[in-house]
């Protein structure tokens, strides 16, 4: 069966059923008059979480859930029939979010537990309900009300009391098939896990449930690899595992990897319990496991224990320092963990990568990953120019360039200078005009009678 942890539903509660209108006309009956009935009230929509689901693959191809609306009155004062209602039956862990998956509606995390999700409507009143004294044959009645309607996100996140964390290829299923029944798929490349995987460890007298997710990478919160929508499977466990493969050649580097991948996807889960693991020592020396256990625990300020999943080294240490820290946060809190809404977006299409500056961002009103592509301009004419030139040659010509500059700011104020005479000798050559004419006394119109000609 295919693994599916997340789906897209429409829900929606019967509506009421509508009253009637009837009246009673029978022979020898004195009293007769209105005795239309009530409208049934509309199904409702149950969530009920089923023990032995492990997956949301049923509502992949179906997405419309509608209950079944109420039956309508009838004469003789004989009210509708209820509608049916709608069972969506859920795994353990299932939250149901808004639309925007921001807000956790509801959170099944108990076998059997059932909640009423959407109310039907209240069906109408007949014209029974309507009669009075003044008003003996009323024909009013009401249409029932409307049931709810929502889109909602189904959310699986597995109930488990650790979880494996880790790079890929850091020896997380070989754990997880050591101490466990689980028998997930185990080979020498990266990746070979797609789907998170269950199994219950046996330390002692006392068992525990483990949880294995696919491998991280760095730039899993942007989409890099199979991204981070696996870390909410984890997020209800009470301890993180954090295996290191011991044979890579920055231990330091792998684990920082991880860390800034579970502060950058958010909610709880980069303030959990921690146990830091150093994998696959049956592959190294004694000399390389001081010296990288020393540089672990210098980094993480934590005690780093050593391990090997395929020979069995360390492993019940490992699992007993699970299960101490396991039982002591049972006695502070029972209950099962609540995980916090977490906004899954989805990936972007094949071969469209995320640019590292996160330009591209998904728009909830296109329904889309949008911004990210390559400008118009693909490039300038200056960085061309500096391009086709060598290094001298581009020095020497920003030099020249700034000469130029200089040259044309000192052409401005020499333009500006004689502007500035070229009025002074046009305001002169105006007043001597003017005095001429004065002198003159005689305009073009005294002389001949005719006004000269407006240009």
């Amino acid at each position: 069966m295919k693994f599916l942890d997340q789906a897209k539903v429409f829900l929606k509660s019967g509506d009421g059923g509508p009253g009637a209108v009837a009246f009673r006309r029978e022979k020898f009956i004195e009293f007769g008059g209105p005795d239309g009935g009530d409208g049934g009230r509309g199904g409702d929509v149950v969530i009920e979480a089923a023990d032995g689901l492990n997956t949301l693959i049923d509502y992949r191809y179906k997405q419309h859930f509608k209950a079944q609306r109420g039956h309508h009155g009838m004469g003789s004062n004989r009210n509708g029939a209820r509608g049916a209602d709608v069972v969506l039956r859920v795994p353990v862990g299932t939250q149901i979010l808004d639309e925007n998956q921001e807000t956790v509606l509801c959170d099944l995390t108990e076998p059997g537990q059932r909640r009423v999700f959407l109310r039907g409507g209240d069906g109408g009143a007949g014209n029974a309900h309507f009669k009075t004294p003044t008003n003996r044959a009323p024909r009013k009645f009401h249409p029932g009300w409307p049931g709810q309607e929502q889109w909602v996100w189904l959310r699986l996140k597995l109930i488990a009391d650790a979880g494996l964390l880790g790079l890929p290829n850091a020896g997380k299923s070989t754990f997880l098939a050591a101490t466990t029944a689980a028998k997930p798929k185990i080979a020498d490349y990266p990746f070979t896990t797609l789907t998170p995987n269950l199994g219950v460890v046996r330390a002692g007298d006392e068992e525990f449930v483990i949880a294995d997710i696919p491998g991280l990478i760095e730039g899993a919160h942007e989409g890099h690899g199979l991204g981070d929508r696996f870390l909410g499977h984890v997020e209800r466990s009470r301890i993180l595992l954090h295996l290191i493969d011991g044979t890579a050649e920055d231990v330091v580097a792998s684990y920082r990897t991880i860390r800034n991948e579970l502060n950058a996807y958010g909610g709880n889960l980069a303030d959990k319990l921690e146990v830091i693991g150093l994998n696959k020592a049956d592959a190294l020396l004694d000399e390389e496991i001081d010296e990288k256990k020393a540089a672990l625990e210098a980094e993480s300020g934590a005690e780093v224990m050593v391990l090997s999943g395929a020979t069995g080294q360390g492993v019940q240490q490992v699992l007993y320092r699970l299960l101490t820290v396991i039982k002591e946060s049972k006695a502070e809190d029972p209950d099962v963990i609540h995980a916090p809404a977490t906004r899954s977006l989805p990936r972007p299409p094949v071969g469209q990568k995320l640019p590292d500056d996160g330009e591209m961002r998904w728009d909830d009103t296109l329904g889309e990953w949008v911004g990210g592509e390559e400008s118009d301009e693909a490039f300038d004419e200056e960085d061309l120019e500096d391009e086709d030139l060598g290094d001298d040659d581009a020095v020497e010509g920003a030099l020249d360039e700034g000469d130029e500059d200089e040259g044309d700011e000192d052409s401005e104020d020499q333009n500006a200078e004689d502007n500035d005479a070229d009025s002074e000798d046009a305001e002169d050559q105006d007043a001597e005009d003017q005095d001429a004419k004065d002198q003159d006394g005689v305009t073009q119109e005294d002389k001949d009678g005719t006004k000269p000609d407006v240009v």
